[in-house]
């Protein structure tokens, strides 16, 4: 049983040793910690994004337009008035574009401004002065 017993008793010692040491290893080891720095700030850049719609008119079925907005600030507006008695039913428009923080804003080539609002993956068309258009039509275009 003696010998036994010593092997039981050089085993725990070993247990009981490799574990102070990988104690005392983890109490040494020290990381070295990096300063972080703060993210630089990129500068929003122009997406390059389109969506569709049919707009409500007064004398046709509807107006389908599809707005494309290029990554170098300018846009192009497409429109076509669904059963119209009259030519040309197709009109195209074009100009600059430029994000505030709510409103996108559209400056047509002769300086005139029209508003819209993003509502998820929406676009919602608003009145002359950027407010939201009060008529129960649907004023909003999909992507």
């Amino acid at each position: 049983m003696d010998d036994k017993e010593s092997k039981v008793k050089k085993i725990v010692f070993s247990v009981i040793a490799a574990c102070s040491l990988f104690a005392l290893f983890g109490c040494n080891h020290r990381a070295e910690t990096d300063t972080v720095q703060p993210a630089a700030m990129e500068e929003l850049k122009p997406m390059q994004q389109s969506w569709r719609g049919v707009l409500p008119c007064a004398d046709c079925e509807g107006i389908d337009t599809s707005l494309f907005l290029e990554k170098d600030g300018t846009w192009v507006m497409n429109e076509h008035y669904q059963g119209a008695r009259r030519e040309p039913s197709s009109f195209a428009s074009y100009g600059t574009w430029a994000r505030t923080a709510d409103k996108l804003v559209l400056t047509n080539s002769k300086g005139e401004k029209s508003y819209f609002r993003a509502k998820g993956d929406k676009l919602e068309m608003l009145d002359r002065n950027g407010s939201p258009i009060q008529s129960p039509l649907n004023y909003t275009w999909s992507q």
